[in-house]
């Protein structure tokens, strides 16, 4: 166990450098403009086909169950709907379109540099090794033919890595019994901003909202005063831990030194991704 601890401060390294790249649906305009290409004319259709696209056509319920974070009926709006628009394939050729252009735009010269190939190499060898079990996000993209040009594959290799982390994370939190919108309110209070002020959730209706943190509130996770309590606070340490343990795995492939290598390329790349971000 101990060594598995000291794998976290890594695994959290590593997590700072790959989700610059994994997140890029999210950050940039030009996945945007490739998948509104296909038909779409708002961001979360594009979300939902997007990501859910490596599932194939499935009800709405097994993917609100595998994003796990998403309120009542929201995914229901856009799943199975979305495939009345484009298919599961197109949706996932557009989203690598778009994300292929967002780093040529972004990056500029490092993605034709041998030191990028090399990340690109070494990261793809990380993103493929884990085990399956247990991650069925990971496992369906997982499960896709490899893309065969480079910033692409440096994309899709992140996407993995990034789905990997996100199905441990959810195990960390139903470990924890805390439930999709009990994550974000965790997530927001742990930062000290108010749970009806966070990006993911601000939208709901108040009395929604409230309920939640009553809820929360009960359970001793939240004090009198509306911020985390030392329970509260305990507990988003366990998640935050945890996620990190269980998201260590594929980068054991690697030797200390290709490591040292990967985060050396990564930080500058990713210093530059987050420059660019744009979250709207």
């Amino acid at each position: 166990m101990d060594e598995e601890w000291a794998m976290n401060p890594m695994a959290r390294r590593m997590f700072e450098l790959t989700e610059p790249i994994g997140a890029l649906p999210y950050s940039a305009d030009d996945p945007n403009e490739t998948m509104f290409a296909l038909g779409f004319t708002n961001f979360w259709d594009t979300y939902f086909a997007g990501r859910a696209a490596p599932l194939g056509i499935v009800p709405a319920e097994v993917v609100d169950a595998l994003f796990y974070n998403f309120a009542p009926g929201e995914v229901a709006r856009h799943i199975p709907s979305v495939w009345s628009t484009t298919t599961p394939e197109a949706a996932l050729a557009a989203r690598w379109e778009g994300c292929t252009n967002a780093l040529r735009r972004i990056l500029g010269h490092h993605v034709d540099s041998p030191a990028f190939a090399r990340a690109t190499d070494l990261l793809t060898r990380a993103a493929t090794s884990a085990p399956v079990e247990g991650r069925p996000m990971y496992a369906a993209l997982r499960a896709l033919p490899f893309p065969e040009e480079g910033a692409t594959r440096l994309f899709h290799a992140a996407s993995l890595l990034r789905e990997h982390r996100g199905d441990g994370h959810i195990a960390a939190l139903m470990t924890e019994g805390i439930g999709g919108l009990e994550a974000h309110v965790l997530f927001a209070l742990g930062m000290e901003m108010p749970a009806e002020r966070f990006g993911r959730i601000h939208h709901l209706p108040a009395a929604q909202i409230a309920a939640v943190v009553d809820g929360m509130r009960d359970r001793g996770l939240i004090g009198d005063d509306g911020w985390l309590s030392e329970q509260g606070r305990a507990v988003r340490q366990r998640v935050e831990d945890r996620t990190d343990d269980l998201a260590a795995a594929p980068y054991r492939c690697l030797e200390p030194a290709e490591l040292d290598e990967l985060q050396a390329v990564l930080e500058p790349l990713a210093a530059l991704l987050v420059a660019d971000q744009d979250f709207g």
